[in-house]
Parts: C-alpha cells; sequence; structure tokens
C-alpha cells in the first residue's frame, strides 16, 4: 500500500546514469543520488534507492515513485512511468519558471523542449540516432586527443583559432580529428571545433522547435564550460543552467509523484 504522498521519489534512469531524487510536498529536495547505470538498471536503481534514504535518513518504503528516462519501464515497483520530456519540463519549471525553451543533452541523446507557462511541455525536438549532439561525441573527441572528459573543456577554451570540423557522423569526425592531428592542429583548436560542431547540430535541433528565451541547459554535457560558450554563441543568448543538471527529469518525477 502506498503511504499518503508527504514525500515523492522520482527516477531518471538514462542508458548512462542513474538519479533518483526525494521532495517533500513543498518541492524542497531532501536527497539525490547518480550513479552509473552500468549493465542493470534494476540494480542502479535499488542502489539510488539505497542512497536516497541513506541520505535523508527516511524510510522509503510505500512512499510513491514515478520513473522517467530510457529506462523507466524496467522500474518494476513504479506507480507510473512518465516521459522524459513532461518531467523535464516539471522539474525546470520548479527550479525556474521563467524558462520557455529547454535544451537537455546527455550522454547518448539530446532534446529540445517548448515550456509553457504552467511548467507542461507544448512542443518538443529530439535528435536523430547519430551521437553527434550528445555527450557520446564529446567522449569520442576526448579519447582521440588523449584527455580526459573534465578536461575537454577548459582545453578547447584555451583556444586562439577553432579548427572546422565538417564532419556530422561521430565515426567521420573522429577519422576527421585523426587526419588534423596528423597535420599538426593544435589539441585546443581541435577541441574547440568539436564543441562548435556540437552546439551547431544541438542549435538546429533548437531552432526546429523555435528559439524563445529565457533558454535552460540541462544534462551533463551542460557542466562542460566550452559546450555552454560555444551553444550561448550559436544561439545568441545567455544560458541559464541550474545547479545540479542532471537531477532535472528526476526532480520533475518526484514532484509528479508527491501529485
Amino acid at each position: 500500500m502506498t503511504k499518503r504522498a508527504t514525500m515523492g521519489i522520482g527516477l531518471d534512469v538514462g542508458s548512462t546514469t542513474t538519479k533518483g531524487v526525494l521532495v517533500d510536498l513543498s518541492r524542497t529536495i531532501l536527497a539525490s543520488a547518480l550513479i552509473p547505470t552500468g549493465s542493470s538498471a534494476p540494480v542502479a536503481v535499488r542502489r539510488v534507492l539505497e542512497e536516497l534514504s541513506q541520505a535523508s535518513g527516511k524510510d522509503l518504503a510505500g512512499l510513491p515513485i514515478v520513473s522517467t528516462g530510457y529506462g523507466r519501464t524496467s522500474v518494476e515497483f513504479t506507480h507510473e512511468a512518465v516521459t522524459e520530456i513532461t518531467c523535464h519540463s516539471v522539474g525546470v519549471h520548479s527550479l525556474n519558471a521563467d524558462i520557455r525553451l529547454l535544451i537537455d543533452v546527455g550522454g547518448q541523446d539530446s532534446k529540445v523542449i517548448k515550456i509553457g507557462p504552467n511548467g507542461r511541455p507544448t512542443d518538443f525536438e529530439l535528435n536523430d540516432k547519430c551521437s553527434a549532439g550528445t555527450g557520446r561525441f564529446l567522449e569520442v573527441m576526448a579519447r582521440v586527443l588523449e584527455v580526459s572528459i573534465d578536461d575537454l573543456g577548459p582545453l578547447a577554451l584555451q583556444s586562439t583559432s577553432p579548427c572546422t570540423i565538417s564532419s556530422t557522423c561521430t565515426v567521420f569526425a573522429e577519422s576527421e580529428v585523426v587526419g588534423k592531428i596528423g597535420t599538426g592542429v593544435a589539441p585546443a583548436d581541435i577541441a574547440a571545433g568539436a564543441h562548435s560542431a556540437m552546439a551547431a547540430k544541438v542549435g538546429a535541433l533548437a531552432r526546429r522547435v523555435g528559439l524563445t528565451t529565457p533558454i535552460g541547459v540541462t544534462g551533463g554535457v551542460a557542466l562542460n564550460s566550452a559546450f555552454r560558450h560555444y551553444l550561448s554563441k550559436q544561439l545568441d543568448s545567455p544560458l541559464w543552467i541550474p545547479e545540479k543538471p542532471q537531477l532535472t527529469g528526476a526532480l520533475g518525477a518526484a514532484i509528479l509523484a508527491t501529485k
């Protein structure tokens, strides 16, 4: 039996990471957790719930749970599975009710959502099956340049002459980058070119929805300083980034769980 909803749990089960948020009825975040999804989404979910319980000191048994994300249907004990589009909209609206366009860029996909005044999505676009507009693209670029993914953004911001990467496919872009390394192009200029190319692809996705401000950016890639820089230039607009941009989907799911 489900407890009376004095709190709610949101689970965002992504292909790369699994996130969890526990909120009370005032939408205050009581605890959050983020771990790699790994090879088993159910195992990752159990670990997230354990971390939420330990961090909050609360007994979570019987609390309402809403799941979202790539693996939302793999959560056997969820009370409802809700799309990422809705959960990200609700989560971002709770943090900044002024945001009207949300760009969410994760490890394996990217999406652009137009948010109405009530915090619900009114339109959206998803990236195609190519990974060029996702975190996976930057991971490949970091590997080729032999730097960590955390160092790729700062490296790109050191560039004085960003190179042009014309390939829109990750596989072809990787070959193009290898060629540029061979001709002596500076790693910083290659890193800058990679971020600029990715920002252009995400910007094109945003324009299909229709640019409107203010614009928010979420997902793990929102932590990348160079991506934020080039996306802001691409859209000719400042960007709002939440303190924990990976958690907005789980936050929205948790808020829905309290209802």
